[in-house]
């Protein structure tokens, strides 16, 4: 299928920006040719790839189509830099990246700042869960994640990172109040519990692991890394905390110390020769040896 570069590059911009509008201001074009690339490239594959609502959004074909856009506008730009035709202009490399929010607050950034000078990169984060990040691969909206879900998405490759582990924890006087036997299931299921958001399961896992049972309990929703630890030594509800992010544990006790939940973490990019993506993945490679279990 013979694809016309142009139309691939202004279907993602019109992604990026939401609108035909939006996308023509950045393409310096006007909205009827944006339109008209936008038809040009549906006839040609003979299928719809946007939904002209606002914003627009792809369909499952213009998914694929994304991904492949963003493929192109990447092998573009390293062929730039190989030739020395972009060294002079000050351009930048943009990597769109999804990382949970636990390693964002504990250690992705480190490995973004190991990336070499000379590659100029740039990142766009986006948080997610870590078993939903792959939805974003797949969709073409980033080019790597760190992910728990270790089968790859279609046309990337996947390694595994190693594992981060996670202890229940609550401040000293909630334990003492709400635990002072034990985390049995009548505690469990009175108990006020921290979950980051309505797709945090990792409390509930926990629950389940330890009591083999499904229970209800209250919950306080604190959707921020930094702000979930805080509500936690404030005494708002008991959590699974990482490791790597309860570094001062003065005013925190483990409540289940032989028992964590270690979830292993996976490293999935596109299977492309990026030298820019070759080398955000050694940084995050090494840097995640240093810190994962």
């Amino acid at each position: 299928m013979d694809l016309d570069f142009a139309q691939l590059r202004t279907f993602a911009t019109v992604l990026d920006e939401g609108t035909f509008e939006g996308a023509a201001a950045v393409l310096r074009v006007t909205p009827s040719a944006v339109s008209q690339r936008i038809k040009s490239l549906e006839q040609h594959v003979g299928q719809v790839l946007l939904r002209r609502t606002r914003p627009v959004s792809a369909t499952a074909a213009g998914e694929v189509v994304m991904r492949l856009a963003r493929q192109v506008a990447r092998l573009e730009q390293d062929t730039s830099e190989e030739l020395g035709l972009g060294a002079d202009t000050g351009s930048y490399a943009t990597i769109p990246l999804v990382v949970n929010a636990d390693s964002m607050s504990t250690w992705m950034l480190r490995a973004l700042a190991r990336m070499p000078v000379r590659y100029r990169a740039l990142f766009e984060l986006h948080r997610e869960d870590e078993f939903h990040s792959t939805d974003l691969l797949r969709d073409g909206t980033v080019m790597a994640a760190v992910t728990s879900v270790p089968e790859p998405v279609q046309g990337c490759t996947s390694e595994k990172l190693g594992a981060m582990r996670y202890h229940a924890m609550a401040s000293v006087d909630f334990a003492e109040r709400w635990f002072p036997e034990g985390m049995a299931p009548t505690e469990l299921r009175e108990a006020p519990m921290l979950t980051f958001d309505r797709k945090d399961d990792m409390q509930d896992r926990f629950v389940r692991k330890r009591t083999r049972r499904r229970l209800d309990p209250p919950r306080n929703y604190v959707p921020g890394a930094l702000e979930f630890v805080e509500a936690a030594r404030l005494g708002l509800g008991w959590a699974m905390l990482p490791d790597a992010m309860v570094t001062d544990t003065t005013d925190l006790v483990s409540l289940a110390p032989d028992d964590p939940i270690a979830v292993p973490l996976y490293w999935q990019r596109w299977r492309l020769d990026s030298p820019v993506l070759d080398a955000l993945t050694d940084a995050v490679r090494r840097t995640a040896r240093e810190v994962l279990h």
